[in-house]
């Protein structure tokens, strides 16, 4: 039942621009909890990976004095990768296209993260 929640509000998120082509809700040890990925994409490989980048996200932070994690944002040829955390215990990772406006993706990132932390 929860789950079904969770990929509710991923599904809609995917589906407020069309920039966004993959989502997911990953526990901080990097279990999956609810995604929206397409075909081709391992589910298990993207929970390990924004998992270890938020654990290196968060102690980046710590060691060089700039507050608490906000996000950590990852620029590649072929688009952005954002992970945000999702209440405490729970990170929102957002596969987006290249020339994504990012701005808006941040808003409706951080309202489908305040969405799912009260779920949570």
């Amino acid at each position: 039942m929860r789950a079904d929640m969770l990929a509710s509000v991923l599904t809609e998120l995917n589906g407020t621009s069309a920039d966004i082509e993959a989502s997911g809700v990953i526990s901080t040890d990097g279990l999956m909890m609810a995604s929206v990925l397409p075909a081709g994409l391992d589910e298990d490989r993207v929970g390990a990976m924004s998992a270890a980048m938020l654990s290196l996200g968060d102690r980046t932070a710590q060691e060089l004095t700039r507050g608490t994690l906000e996000q950590v944002l990852i620029k590649g040829a072929k688009g952005y990768v954002l992970m945000v955390y999702a209440g405490n215990e729970s990170v929102l990772t957002v596969l987006a296209k290249p020339n994504a406006k990012l701005g808006l993706i941040f808003l409706d990132v951080k309202r489908a993260a305040n969405s799912i932390s009260e779920l949570l």
